[in-house]
């Protein structure tokens, strides 16, 4: 990777539905030449796919929740089984497993507060897992490159 390749990368994560025309004009590339980058980013790996990023607000999830959970055994099927469980709730948008005094952080998008008592207590409240839960709510967000 070069900066050419570095610039093609900034260009389509701030808008990946730009044309060629308009990021090779962006990157100062010939058409076919930035198309050729752009498919050997693809090839390799580097650039994963495209999405759609979404007003979450506008669907209704008006409060993000970030969560530590802490797990009650340290054995990999306890880890398996909790991301399964995280894999299957909608609310759960990110879950990474982490170093430092609890195991997963996740980022949690609900309606409102009933909404996230609700995942609290019938979703992580029920998993054997899940030795502790600490809850914090967002207030705002001054960076986020998910926008």
């Amino acid at each position: 990777m070069d900066t050419i390749d570095s610039n093609i990368l900034r260009h389509l994560q701030r808008d990946g539905r730009v044309t060629n025309l308009q990021l090779a004009e962006r990157v100062g590339l010939s058409p076919s030449a930035c198309l050729r980058r752009v498919q050997a980013l693809e090839a390799a790996g580097v650039i994963k796919g495209y999405r759609a990023v979404l007003d979450r607000t506008q669907l209704g999830a008006g409060l993000t929740v970030f969560v530590m959970v802490g797990l009650s055994g340290q054995l990999q099927r306890d880890s398996l089984a909790f991301e399964r469980a995280m894999a299957e709730a909608p609310e759960v948008l990110e879950c990474h497993n982490i170093t430092g005094s609890v195991e997963y952080l996740l980022r949690v998008e609900v309606s409102d507060l009933s909404a996230y008592k609700h995942f609290h207590s019938d979703v992580l409240g029920t998993l054997s897992q899940v030795s502790s839960i600490t809850s914090h709510v967002c207030l705002g967000s001054s960076k986020d490159l998910r926008d």
